[in-house]
Order: C-alpha cells, then structure tokens, then sequence
C-alpha cells in the first residue's frame, strides 16, 4: 500500500522540486543539501523515495547552472522515526550503490529533531496520519464522544468522535508544523503525502472481529471500548488550515489525487488485509495481548471474500492527498 502511495505522488515531487525549489540560493553558504524524511520505517520504501528526491534535486542543479557537471552537490538524507524504529534494520538494508550519506535520527516528528535552519527539503509519506495519541475523549464513558464498540471514527455516526479526532490532529500539527518552520531553511521545501480514506473504511472489519470474540465470551467488551486507532486522515481543507494557522509555510500545491491501486480496483481484499494487518497488529498487540492480536488478525483476513464483496459493492477509487510546502 505504501509503495503505491510514493509511486502515485512520484511525479508530482519531482515536479515541485523542478518547478518550486531554488537550488542556486540553497548551495549560496555551503555545497551539501539537507534531506529529511520523517516516518522513515525500515525501508525499502524509504530508500525508493529518497533516491528519487536526491535525482531530482540533481536534475534541477543542472537544470539551474546551464548543464555545468562541475561542483554537483553532495547529498546528506537524515532517517527519522520513533526510537522503538528498528535502525539496525534500516541500515543493514541501505542501497550500496546510494548517491548520498545516510543518517539516522530517532525520536517524534511531533518535536523538535534538527538544529535551527539545517534542513533544505523535508519528505513525509504515509505518516502524518498517525496521531501523538487517542484523544482522550475517546476513552471516557460520559463524553460524547465515547466511541463505544468501536475502534475509529470511520463508520461512526457520532459527529463528537470525529471532532475529537479532529481536535487531536490540529494540536499535533501545530507541534509539528512549529518544529519543522524552526528547522528548514527559508526557501526549504516540504512535501508531504497521505492516503486519504482510500483504505480506512477497511479497519471496521478488524472492529467487527473483536467485537465477535465479545460476543462469543473470548474478550471483555470494556477492552474494546478503550481502544482507538491513532490516526486522522487528513483532508485538504484539514491541512489548509493547519497549514494557514503556522503562518510560516506557503502552499506551493495541494490536491487529491486518484493513482491507480491494483490493490483497490480488483478488490483484492486479501492482499490488503494483510497489509493493514502489517499496520496495526502492533497497536493491537499492545492493548489486547498477542494472543487475542493474532485470533483478531486471522478471523478478519478470514472474512477476505465478504470484504471483497463489499469493496465492490462500495466501490470508491484509491484516493491521496499530495502537499508541497515552502518556508516564508
């Protein structure tokens, strides 16, 4: 899933890079560019994405100083994720033939990560949904927004819920948003790239799973209750405003985009079960223990020729939100 995001945005970050990045002005005090990328993982998908960043940002050097060869900048690509990120797997799996010097940095992209003006373009694909924590709402049996016997705001009807989620996400964009306008040169460039509802609708299905071990007496129904996915999907408007509010970034290009999903369009339900089961087995694993995490992880790839079903009968096309930046 996360492949296909990056390769459904590819042209549209080279395309920001060519059009919308000074690279003359950025090699003005030094010949090294600064590459972040925020919710790096383990690769290879990270390594795919950077490469192609850093080709581009070569493009454009060429392009800007009339073809001369002389002098091409050198590259410096900071990996960031959160201290539990298995580094050691990263970079044990770092391309030999890679064009650039590779550094890890751990810790929330929530918070400050990188010296004042170090960084000339930042990257971020399939994170920035993912929410600091649950909002705490949530979890309290006299809000209203207790998400009772649910474990999302997708497929609520409560308006409390999403709101709350709503709330969660604007206070962790303003943290990140302050970190990064601290950290990027003026000029610097973020792009940032989230799946937008495409799969979401699909977490209900591990939802009704444990809602039938509930049923059948295998799990406690307050342990469902006080579990909810930390993630917001953010729409246009969403990053608009948090965008707008920081005041210290202008809005190069935002839209949604439609790429092409294999995934999506032939329903193939199986396949991204497993691949959401990838995403949220940990979260699960944390709350309910191991063993109820994989029952609730079987039974729902189990039910992969009803999801497929209802995929197709609620057919909507695999759909991404692409973000470029440029510091003030």
């Amino acid at each position: 899933m996360q492949r296909e995001v990056l390769d459904g945005a590819k042209g549209m970050v080279r395309d920001a890079i060519i059009q919308k990045f000074d690279i003359k002005i950025m090699l003005s005090s030094s010949n090294t560019i600064r590459i972040a990328d925020f919710g790096c993982s383990v690769g290879p998908n990270t390594f795919i994405a950077m490469q192609h960043v850093a080709q581009a940002l070569k493009e454009k050097y060429l392009y800007q100083v009339k073809y001369s060869t002389n002098n091409i900048p050198e590259f410096q690509i900071f990996f960031n994720d959160h201290v539990t990120n298995d580094f050691n797997t990263l970079f044990r799996s770092l391309p030999i033939d890679r064009s650039y010097y590779a550094f890890g940095v751990p810790g929330s992209f929530h918070g400050r990560l990188f010296p004042s003006r170090s960084i000339h373009f930042a990257h971020c694909s399939c994170a920035i949904h993912w929410l600091s924590k649950c909002p705490e709402e949530l979890l309290d049996e006299k809000s209203p927004a207790w998400n009772k016997g649910l474990i999302h705001y997708m497929g609520t009807s409560n308006v409390e819920v999403l709101n709350a989620y709503v709330a969660q996400f604007e206070k962790d964009m303003d943290m990140f948003f302050n970190a990064r306008a601290e950290e990027i040169v003026e000029g610097g460039m973020m792009v940032l790239v989230t799946p937008f509802e495409s799969y979401t609708r699909l977490f209900k299905f591990f939802g009704s799973s444990l809602m039938d071990l509930v049923n059948e007496g295998k799990l406690d129904a307050s342990l469902v209750d006080s579990f909810n996915l930390p993630m917001y999907f953010p729409s246009p408007e969403d990053m608009t405003k948090v965008v707008e509010k920081n005041g210290c970034f202008s809005i190069e290009r935002m839209e949604l985009t439609y790429p092409k999903s294999k995934l999506v369009d032939e329903a193939d339900a199986k396949t991204l079960m497993i691949n959401l089961r990838a995403v949220l087995e940990g979260l699960i694993i944390n709350h309910f223990g191991s063993e109820i995490a994989e029952e609730t992880c079987a039974r729902t790839i189990l039910k992969s020729d009803e999801i497929s079903t209802w995929m197709k009968a609620n057919y909507e096309k695999s759909c991404q939100l692409f973000v470029a930046l440029k510091r003030k």
